[in-house]
């Protein structure tokens, strides 16, 4: 690990601005995944900026009968919340099924939405990788791509979005606020905030340099029966090579995403239209276009399968 510079800032405001003034600057709260990438030299801030004295650690209702998680609520807090175990289900259930209880109770709401992926060849300094050092290209297009992207990546970049909370924020249609160095603030709605790689992988969200999360927002409760199903190798502390988080009504309609199988939570609200016709018609749609390898084929599959198994049980 590169020596760093560290503080800890006294709001929200002061932190965005803190890390607009340094160049080579992050911010730092459970650190379990920038830590791991500092070890390996991966990620080599100078500067980190610590923001767990922010008080940005409650789950609020708010006016129109939602919740506003603060950016540093934890992993095991928000899922053991009574008002999201009871309403807000897919993502109770899909936090529960990341990582390890150790790491879920490090791990904050806004570093998880922010996780790095965890594609093989990002890890391994070694071999190319775009998304690490922009340029070098990517070493998984006719290398090992088993857990890779079937859809969504281009040819600088085939790698997948982790994270299994932010697949349910996807299907809840949640909100990430944030404050600008300059203390203004805005919301962005998360079809919108993880970017597809294109030509510029290593630009993985819309945040501008210096923004900080400061909460999530999800809307009033949908209904519906919630479902987070994850297809892994391994029955615990391990990626998703599919999963589903889904809310199904009672006539049939809801409302689909995927992860596992592509840069970002995957989700098309043309193919939800299909979703009293089957699992078939739904991944036709939610997977149209889709440039699986020789080695992730059996994704497509599988995520119809997947979505098949959770439309088969009771609904609500």
């Amino acid at each position: 690990m590169k020596p760093f510079t560290y503080e800890r800032a006294a709001s929200p405001a002061e932190a965005a601005s803190a890390a607009a003034r340094q160049p080579d600057a992050r911010f730092i709260a459970g650190g379990t995944n920038l830590l791991d990438l500092m070890k390996l030299q991966i990620e080599t801030p100078a500067h980190l900026i610590d923001v767990n004295g922010l008080g940005l650690d409650k789950v609020e209702p708010t006016q129109d009968g939602g919740l506003r998680v603060g950016a540093l609520v934890r992993n095991t807090d928000l899922a053991a919340d009574a008002r999201v175990r009871r309403d807000y289900a897919v993502l109770s259930r899909a936090l529960l099924s990341g990582a390890s209880g150790q790491l879920r109770n490090r791990a904050t709401t806004a570093g998880n939405l922010l996780q790095r992926t965890r594609c093989p060849y990002f890890y391994d300094t070694n071999m190319a990788c775009n998304k690490r050092r922009p340029g070098s290209g990517c070493s998984a297009l006719g290398g090992y791509s088993r857990q890779l992207a079937v859809v969504g990546g281009s040819d600088a970049c085939i790698a997948t979005h982790p994270s299994d909370m932010a697949v349910a924020m996807r299907v809840l249609d949640a909100t990430v606020e944030t404050v600008k160095p300059q203390g203004a603030t805005r919301t962005i709605p998360i079809a919108d905030f993880h970017r597809l790689p294109g030509d510029t992988p290593e630009i993985e969200t819309v945040l501008e340099r210096g923004e900080l999360i400061t909460a999530v927002t999800l809307p009033k409760p949908a209904g519906g029966t919630h479902h987070y199903r994850k297809v892994r190798d391994r029955a615990s502390y391990a990626f998703a090579l599919v999963s589903v988080a889904a809310i199904v009504q009672p006539d049939g309609s809801g409302r689909v995403a995927l992860g596992g199988v592509a840069p970002k939570p995957w989700r098309s609200e043309d193919a939800e239209a299909e979703m009293s016709r089957g699992a078939k018609p739904v991944m036709a749609k939610l997977l149209a276009g889709a440039k699986p390898t020789e080695e992730n084929k059996f994704k497509v599959p599988l995520a119809e399968r997947a979505l098949a198994a959770v439309l088969a049980e009771p609904r609500g």
